[in-house]
């Protein structure tokens, strides 16, 4: 028998509520030990406690689910897709902003005092402000958390559209059509115009085109598994934060404030 100690359905079972099917398909999966990469319908048996036909039903649900795969030539499972997500969302749920906020400090107090930085996430044409590190001067953008900037027409959002999965787009595309059609048109071109840039230097710019008197850069930030996705911009006033500042020395610790963010490698 294993060494796993798993939780008895005995008690549990009693409440009307609790859905032991789930609980057994839950302590198939945790019989996996450090670095063991392959199980048997036997081993899970063993190790559960739980009669092999139970066993065979469970694992032949857990693969359609895409938690297990199987080889069955050689009659084993390992762990599937579906678990590495369940994984991911683990360290994606911890909150993007507080993992943010010491990258985000360093980059507002690098070399240029009037910088803002922020982090910020799409909500249907506009892309809102989950966290912000305000300049460190008086005049300032008077952003915070909760403002709002035009998706199309800012570095952060450009920046979240370019690497947005087809469906999302569709969805944004779907919101285009209903709420601005007039402007499709000029939309897809700057959105063209922010994939070049994407592909070229890793990021998005936008100056005086959110507001006249607005610089910024902004660089994607993708959730484990791409679940979602969030832009990290840095910009401020244009009579204090030049675009050859921004690229010269921001873009770099942009990119990899992003990488980061992104938990890439």
């Amino acid at each position: 028998m294993s060494d796993i100690e798993f939780p008895s359905d005995q008690a549990d079972s009693k409440d009307r509520n609790f859905v032991t099917a789930l609980a057994r398909g839950l302590d198939v999966l945790r019989c996996f030990r450090r670095n063991e990469i392959e199980l048997t319908n036997t081993d899970f048996a063993e190790r559960t406690g739980l009669p092999k036909p139970t066993v065979s039903r469970l694992t032949f649900t857990l693969v359609q689910l895409g938690y297990l795969v199987a080889d069955t030539r050689r009659g084993t499972y390992r762990l599937g897709a579906g678990v590495l997500k369940l994984g991911f969302g683990v360290l994606a749920g911890m909150d993007v902003s507080e993992r943010a906020t010491e990258i985000m400090q360093d980059l507002r107090d690098g070399p240029n005092s009037y910088i803002t930085v922020a982090l910020g996430e799409r909500h249907r044409l506009d892309v809102m402000y989950i966290a912000v590190q305000r300049s460190r001067e008086d005049v300032a953008l008077t952003m915070h958390v909760g403002s709002r900037l035009p998706l199309f027409h800012s570095a952060m959002g450009r920046a979240i559209l370019t690497v947005m999965g087809e469906d999302e787009r569709a969805e944004v595309w779907d919101y285009v059509a209903r709420d601005m059609p007039e402007r499709e048109e000029e939309c897809r071109e700057l959105l063209k115009r922010a994939e070049e840039e994407y592909a070229r230097d890793g990021y998005c710019r936008s100056y005086a085109e959110w507001r006249a008197d607005v610089n910024g850069i902004a660089v994607p930030v993708q959730s484990l598994g791409g679940a979602r996705i969030y832009a990290l911009n840095a910009g401020g006033p244009s009579f204090h934060v030049k675009k050859k500042q921004l690229e010269s020395h921001y873009a770099p610790l942009m990119l990899e404030a992003g990488r980061l963010l992104s938990l890439r490698p």
